[in-house]
């Protein structure tokens, strides 16, 4: 399945600046932008293939990297989840937090 594709034509300099402007989205986040509002996150561990071709009169190189899936964000897609965070990067409520939100259920429910 295809997530997002984009061709044109630039400049070699052009060119330059956007391979520098992903590999620093790589090593500062860990994630690269695309689109009008789109990432994906690159794993610590990725394939890596770097493809160069001549045929009659044009050359092209295709650099590709892969990498599996995580095993939560399979699983959420399978079921229809929306929500593709790990849950264990999610903050925990504190028990103090907790407590603070028992002691208004009472007095919401009153009211």
């Amino acid at each position: 399945m295809d997530i997002f594709e984009d061709a044109r034509t630039v400049s070699r300099t052009d060119l330059a600046a956007w391979l520098r402007q992903l590999a620093n989205q790589l090593e500062d986040t860990g994630q690269l932008f695309y689109g009008a509002a789109g990432t994906v996150t690159v794993a610590d561990q990725v394939r890596c293939e770097l493809e160069i071709e001549a045929e009659d009169d044009e050359f092209s190189i295709e650099i590709e990297f892969s990498w599996a899936k995580p095993k939560a964000v399979e699983a959420a897609a399978a079921a229809g989840a929306t929500d593709q965070s790990d849950p264990a990067e999610k903050p925990q409520e504190t028990e103090a937090e907790a407590e603070a939100e028992a002691e208004k259920e009472p007095l919401e429910a009153a009211a």
